[in-house]
């Protein structure tokens, strides 16, 4: 498993102790220091089964500023995401050819268990 992970976030910090607790082998992805780019966000939102604005955080001061007056096509999103990678909803988890947004945790705990 992969998660998306910022570690100033109290929900990614929830979603590690839970996959630690359950004794799941992950890795972490600071996707803050290691942002994906537009090919992995297209794949990600795949396997979420959404779109790119699906996972935006659009509360984000940044996107309010920067972008929630626009109306962007799917590959904007992703390229907007994939540049400023703070504006990725978090945390997403990922186990191969399936993922899920973590929150609630129980929704992480759900996904590990199926």
């Amino acid at each position: 498993m992969i998660v998306y992970f910022n570690p100033d976030c109290s929900k990614c910090r929830e979603v590690v102790d839970a996959l630690n607790k359950a004794q799941c082998e992950f890795e972490i992805r600071n996707y803050l220091l290691d942002p994906p780019s537009v090919d992995e966000l297209r794949g990600l939102v795949q396997l979420l089964g959404c779109n790119g604005m699906d996972i935006v955080r659009v509360k984000e001061p940044l996107f309010q500023e920067k972008f929630g007056h626009l109306t962007m096509d799917e590959e904007a999103c992703l390229l907007m995401l994939s540049q400023h990678p703070i504006l990725i909803e978090r945390p997403i988890i990922i186990d191969g050819k399936r993922a899920v947004i973590g929150r609630p945790v129980t929704r992480v705990i759900e996904f590990i268990k199926s």
